[in-house]
């Protein structure tokens, strides 16, 4: 019995290791300051080769520092 037991549940449980790598990854990405000073890094250099403006490169910019210290938070365990 253990064994079609096994089998019946082998689904559900592929399933919810393939969620709960899914959510790691997520995770990781979302919150990984060298991924968003590296966008920080290529704002910076779209500002200076004249790609973006000043008020889109202020909005960017606001947006990623943002993001930072949300990361920095989440690390320290700070509200």
């Amino acid at each position: 019995m253990l064994l079609i037991d096994d089998l019946l549940l082998a689904p559900g449980k592929a399933l919810l290791f393939v969620v709960e790598e899914i959510a790691k990854t997520a995770d990781k990405e979302l919150f990984d300051d060298e991924a968003v000073r590296q966008q920080l890094q290529l704002l910076y250099m779209h500002l200076e080769t004249g790609r973006i403006s000043e008020r889109e490169f202020d909005e960017r910019e606001q947006a990623l520092v943002r993001r930072l210290e949300m990361i920095e938070r989440r690390k320290t365990g700070s509200p």
